[in-house]
């Protein structure tokens, strides 16, 4: 019996990939060149020989952020588990840091500056905001939060408030008990101060803490959760399926017009509340990189993203009009418009991918000024992002375009 030759001619569908992508109109969301980079070359070379500590390198930060418009600016060096500070916003390339916490020197490296927990230790430092007249920083494996009430101005200055512990010397997750507590964190990786309130996003517990006006002693216990419906709970999603309460890996919040944005990354999408909730484990009022609360799938279950969709998101920020978020694992940064929120709706601005349905590190490419890497952080001052490039082992200052 003879068998007849087959050929199989196999092409990407649309669900995979699409092929007028380049036409579809986007607003660049950013100026064209970045005003400043610090921690490696604005073009790194393609081989290195790996991250050595000095004052001005970085090893896969987390966070930064612009105490003010003109500077400090506060970085979370969060592979040598440091604070490098900057006495004024860069102006150029590389520019060395002037200040640092967390280790003996600017050459020094490892976990609490291999040394025990302290008041200026940190271990995985990741999340940093301004608050009041000082900062607070995310120190994610000491399971706390660092209260500085005043800006530090030099190296080595000891935080004021600890969240989390009991006091400076601990670190234990859940400050080693089996349930959370309205005092006690799992991974705390985000921190915002908005209008009176300190956000921090608890992410192995699942949840968002809320404190109401700057916390003033150790310990101090959160005024409110999202994400659950005690502070005692602390399971993924609430122990069942994603709702329009539940959390997974939530990293990030912003405020956004009194509207308060959740990027819950490990649901791949970002939530929002029309105002602040009052009560614990309120519902959000819409869902963004997804078109239901219920579902979960990263970009929407398609391998290629759309200007609809999410692949973990780490950070968001906003101004009045625009809520820009790090699309982090499609190595983006896009921005949804106010007049367009509702569940499920498109971004309206892009950067750092050439149309809404690319993706991939550096676009597949060496690092460029103008590319991006697992974007774990972002920070709004003005009109300046400060946006944490941790896979280019960078932080990098950039105008607004919208």
């Amino acid at each position: 019996m003879n068998a007849k030759s087959a050929s199989t001619k196999v092409s990407l569908s649309p669900s995979l990939r699409v092929s007028d992508a380049t036409e579809i109109p986007f607003i660049p969301l950013l100026q064209k060149t970045p005003i400043a980079m610090v921690g490696t070359e604005r073009v790194p070379p393609i081989i290195g020989d790996g991250v050595q500590p000095s004052k001005t390198t970085c090893f896969g930060p987390r966070g930064a952020a612009l105490m003010h418009e003109d500077g400090p600016l506060w970085v979370c060096d969060t592979g040598h588990h440091r604070l490098l500070g900057w006495r004024t916003a860069p102006a150029e390339d590389l520019a060395p840091a002037d200040w640092v916490i967390g280790q003996a020197d600017f050459s020094s490296e490892g976990r609490n500056g291999k040394a025990p927990i302290s008041a200026a230790s940190v271990n995985v430092p990741t999340g940093i905001c301004p608050l009041g007249e000082g900062m607070a920083v995310a120190d994610a494996w000491n399971h706390r939060v660092l209260i500085w009430h005043k800006l530090p101005e030099d190296s080595h200055v000891p935080s004021d408030v600890v969240l989390g512990q009991r006091d400076f010397v601990s670190g234990e997750s859940n400050q080693g008990l089996s349930k959370s507590s309205a005092s006690s964190f799992h991974w705390p990786y985000g921190v915002t101060w908005s209008d009176g309130h300190l956000y921090v996003s608890d992410s192995d517990n699942r949840r968002v803490l809320i404190w109401k006006g700057i916390p003033q002693s150790n310990n101090q216990p959160a005024d409110l959760v999202l994400g659950q419906t005690t502070f005692e709970n602390n399971d993924e999603n609430a122990g069942g399926e994603p709702t329009a309460m539940s959390m997974r890996w939530p990293h990030s919040v912003a405020l956004w017009g009194g509207r308060v944005c959740v990027a819950d990354a490990g649901n791949n999408r970002v939530m929002v509340w029309n105002s602040l909730p009052t009560s614990n484990g309120t519902p959000c009022d819409y869902v963004l990189g997804q078109t239901d609360h219920q579902l979960s799938d990263h970009n929407q279950s398609l391998y290629w993203p759309r200007a609809n969709t999410l692949n973990m998101p780490y950070a968001l920020v906003a101004n009045d009009q625009w809520l820009l978020a790090a699309d982090t694992a499609n190595s983006r940064v896009i921005a949804w418009h106010v007049d367009d929120l509702e569940t499920g709706c498109a971004a309206r601005a892009l950067f750092a991918q050439n149309n809404f349905h690319d993706k991939g590190d550096n676009r597949w490419l060496p690092a460029g000024e103008d590319t991006i890497c697992w974007p774990y952080g972002m920070q709004l001052q003005g009109d300046t992002l400060v946006l944490s490039d941790s896979g280019n082992n960078r932080v990098s200052l950039w105008t607004l375009a919208v």
